[in-house]
């Protein structure tokens, strides 16, 4: 019997749920970056989390790497930063004058990357193999990654001094770009009233290992053929949006999505069933990742970016456009 199978589909959405809950208990709001962490988890996907300074992104990932377990580091990311700060580096011993390797601080199960667009070029480039391929290369030796690993990083989005933007590339690497908004007034209140006394603290709900059988069990979430058609659809209606019905958006994107996209889609949907507590997908799981995972992955034109569009406007504008199949699931299958 595999893992997956040794977890019920009603084991995993209480596990979940019971996850999510005690995420909550200090996060105050912000369910749907919560929700988000959860998903990007069990896709083993990364998650990027946007949003002015004092939204809670940095303390929701630290809740997060608490609830399920496993080792937390977090780098904060600076101008002055060098590959070896994070990945490690080797270190000559005269005692035995030998050159032994030191491992970075990457090498854990949650690495929370803040203000990631605050590290220059060549951090950056190290982080892509780290992100890319969970594992680091020293020496010409290479150095796996634990299991599981995930890569929660945050961004201010309205810094302009000492910041880097994100390539391309390594944005396409994230499987989320999460809007982290303020909280509203009633958010506001029992925020006060929370965290102006002792703090809760979360407790630990899972562990590595369960994850690990969490995102199997995942995996195995059934999708239909009418599904994937959808999914293929959405993508394609960014690259030729004139033969979707969208030939309005020709003149505002420069480039469509990445295949990266088509995959991400499927993943999220499916941790997002399961989530949900269902061992299929539905169309519905699909659309309401898909600003999330699409948004940053579109390359506007010029023109549009000077008229300050909005790449999930966009998104929500595809998804409006391109129908959903109807998909009738046998549940006594």
């Amino acid at each position: 019997m595999s893992v997956a199978e040794e977890l019920p589909g009603g084991t995993d959405a209480a596990l979940l749920r019971q996850s999510l809950d005690e995420v909550r208990r200090v996060i105050v709001g912000q369910d749907h970056m919560v929700e988000r962490l959860i998903v990007a988890l069990l896709a083993r996907g990364h998650c990027l989390l946007e949003g002015v300074p004092g939204v809670a992104k940095t303390l929701a990932a630290a809740t997060l790497a608490t609830v399920v377990g496993g080792t937390f580091a977090r780098i904060q990311f600076t101008p002055d930063l060098v590959p070896s700060d994070i990945v490690g580096t080797r270190v000559f011993h005269p005692s035995n004058e030998k050159f032994d390797v030191e491992l970075g601080p990457v090498f854990v199960n949650f690495l929370l990357a803040d203000e990631i667009n605050r590290a220059p070029a060549k951090v950056q480039s190290a982080l892509l193999e780290v992100m890319a391929e969970r594992q680091v290369t020293l020496a010409g030796v290479t150095h796996p990654l634990p299991r599981p690993f995930i890569v929660l990083a945050t961004q201010n989005p309205i810094e302009s001094e000492g910041v880097y933007p994100l390539p391309e590339v390594q944005r396409d690497r994230f499987l989320f770009r999460v809007r982290v908004p303020h909280p509203t007034a009633h958010e506001e209140l029992e925020i006060l009233h929370r965290m102006s006394v002792t703090p809760p603290v979360a407790e630990r709900v899972l562990d590595p290992a369960k994850l690990l059988a969490l995102q199997e069990a995942a995996e195995q979430v059934s999708v239909h053929q009418l599904v994937a058609d959808y999914v293929v659809r959405l993508v394609m209606s960014t690259r030729a949006p004139a033969e979707y019905g969208l030939a309005d958006l020709a003149e505002t994107i420069e480039i469509g999505v990445s295949p990266r996209a088509t995959l991400g889609l499927v993943s999220a949907g499916r941790a997002l069933a399961l989530l949900r507590g269902r061992d299929y997908l539905l169309p519905d799981d699909v659309r309401d990742v898909a600003v999330d995972v699409m948004s940053h992955r579109l390359m506007l034109t010029f023109d549009a970016l000077a008229d300050g569009i909005d790449p999930e406007q966009v998104v929500k504008q595809i998804l409006h456009a391109v129908p959903p199949p109807l998909v009738v699931w046998n549940q006594n299958r």
